[in-house]
């Protein structure tokens, strides 16, 4: 199986904060779930902690190589960038990842890369993988909390992804 992609100064273990989920479902590609993660309108239908997304380049409202983009996530207004934008083709895993941060000073300042990897495995099935890095005194403050409201969060997201693919899927087939 297939791996995050992680820039240096973001590797687990060496931030403040880090969390990985991770979901295998069956009777759905990774194209499917990759749909419903790239537009950004529908989010806020299968995901609770996220408002406010708004994309600086008059892109529109899907994810792409190099998208500058603001959300609303955890009480935070998170601006991001799309670093990886690999879309799903045969025998690749799909990839996704942004850099977010909060403005602020040193107590109040938030960095993160957020990456997903969606990958088809045998059998009719996807492996959907979300793993997110922070520095900050936020992210310590996060770290610390039991139980982790990222970890949480993520696993919420992740299972809103797939319920909302398979209403794309029934809807579409």
């Amino acid at each position: 199986m297939s791996d995050i992609i992680w820039p240096a100064d973001y590797l687990p273990g060496t931030t403040d904060n880090y969390v990985s989920n991770e979901i295998t479902a069956v009777q759905l590609s990774a194209a499917q779930v990759w749909a419903c993660l790239a537009d950004t309108t529908l989010w806020p239908g299968y995901y609770h902690n996220v408002a406010d997304i708004r994309f600086h380049d008059g892109s529109g409202l899907q994810l792409s190589a190099g998208a500058r983009f603001r959300f609303t996530t955890f009480g935070f207004p998170v601006e991001a960038q799309v670093l990886e934008f690999v879309p799903p083709a045969p025998g690749q895993p799909a990839r996704i990842a942004w850099h977010g941060w909060v403005e602020g000073d040193a107590a109040t300042r938030l960095d993160v890369h957020h990456a997903w990897l969606f990958e088809d495995l045998p059998g009719g099935r996807v492996r959907l993988l979300t793993q997110e890095t922070q520095k900050g005194a936020p992210a310590r403050e996060l770290a610390a909390t039991r139980p982790n409201p990222m970890l949480n969060a993520h696993q919420d997201w992740l299972e809103g992804l797939i319920r909302a693919a398979r209403v794309q899927a029934a809807h579409l087939g």
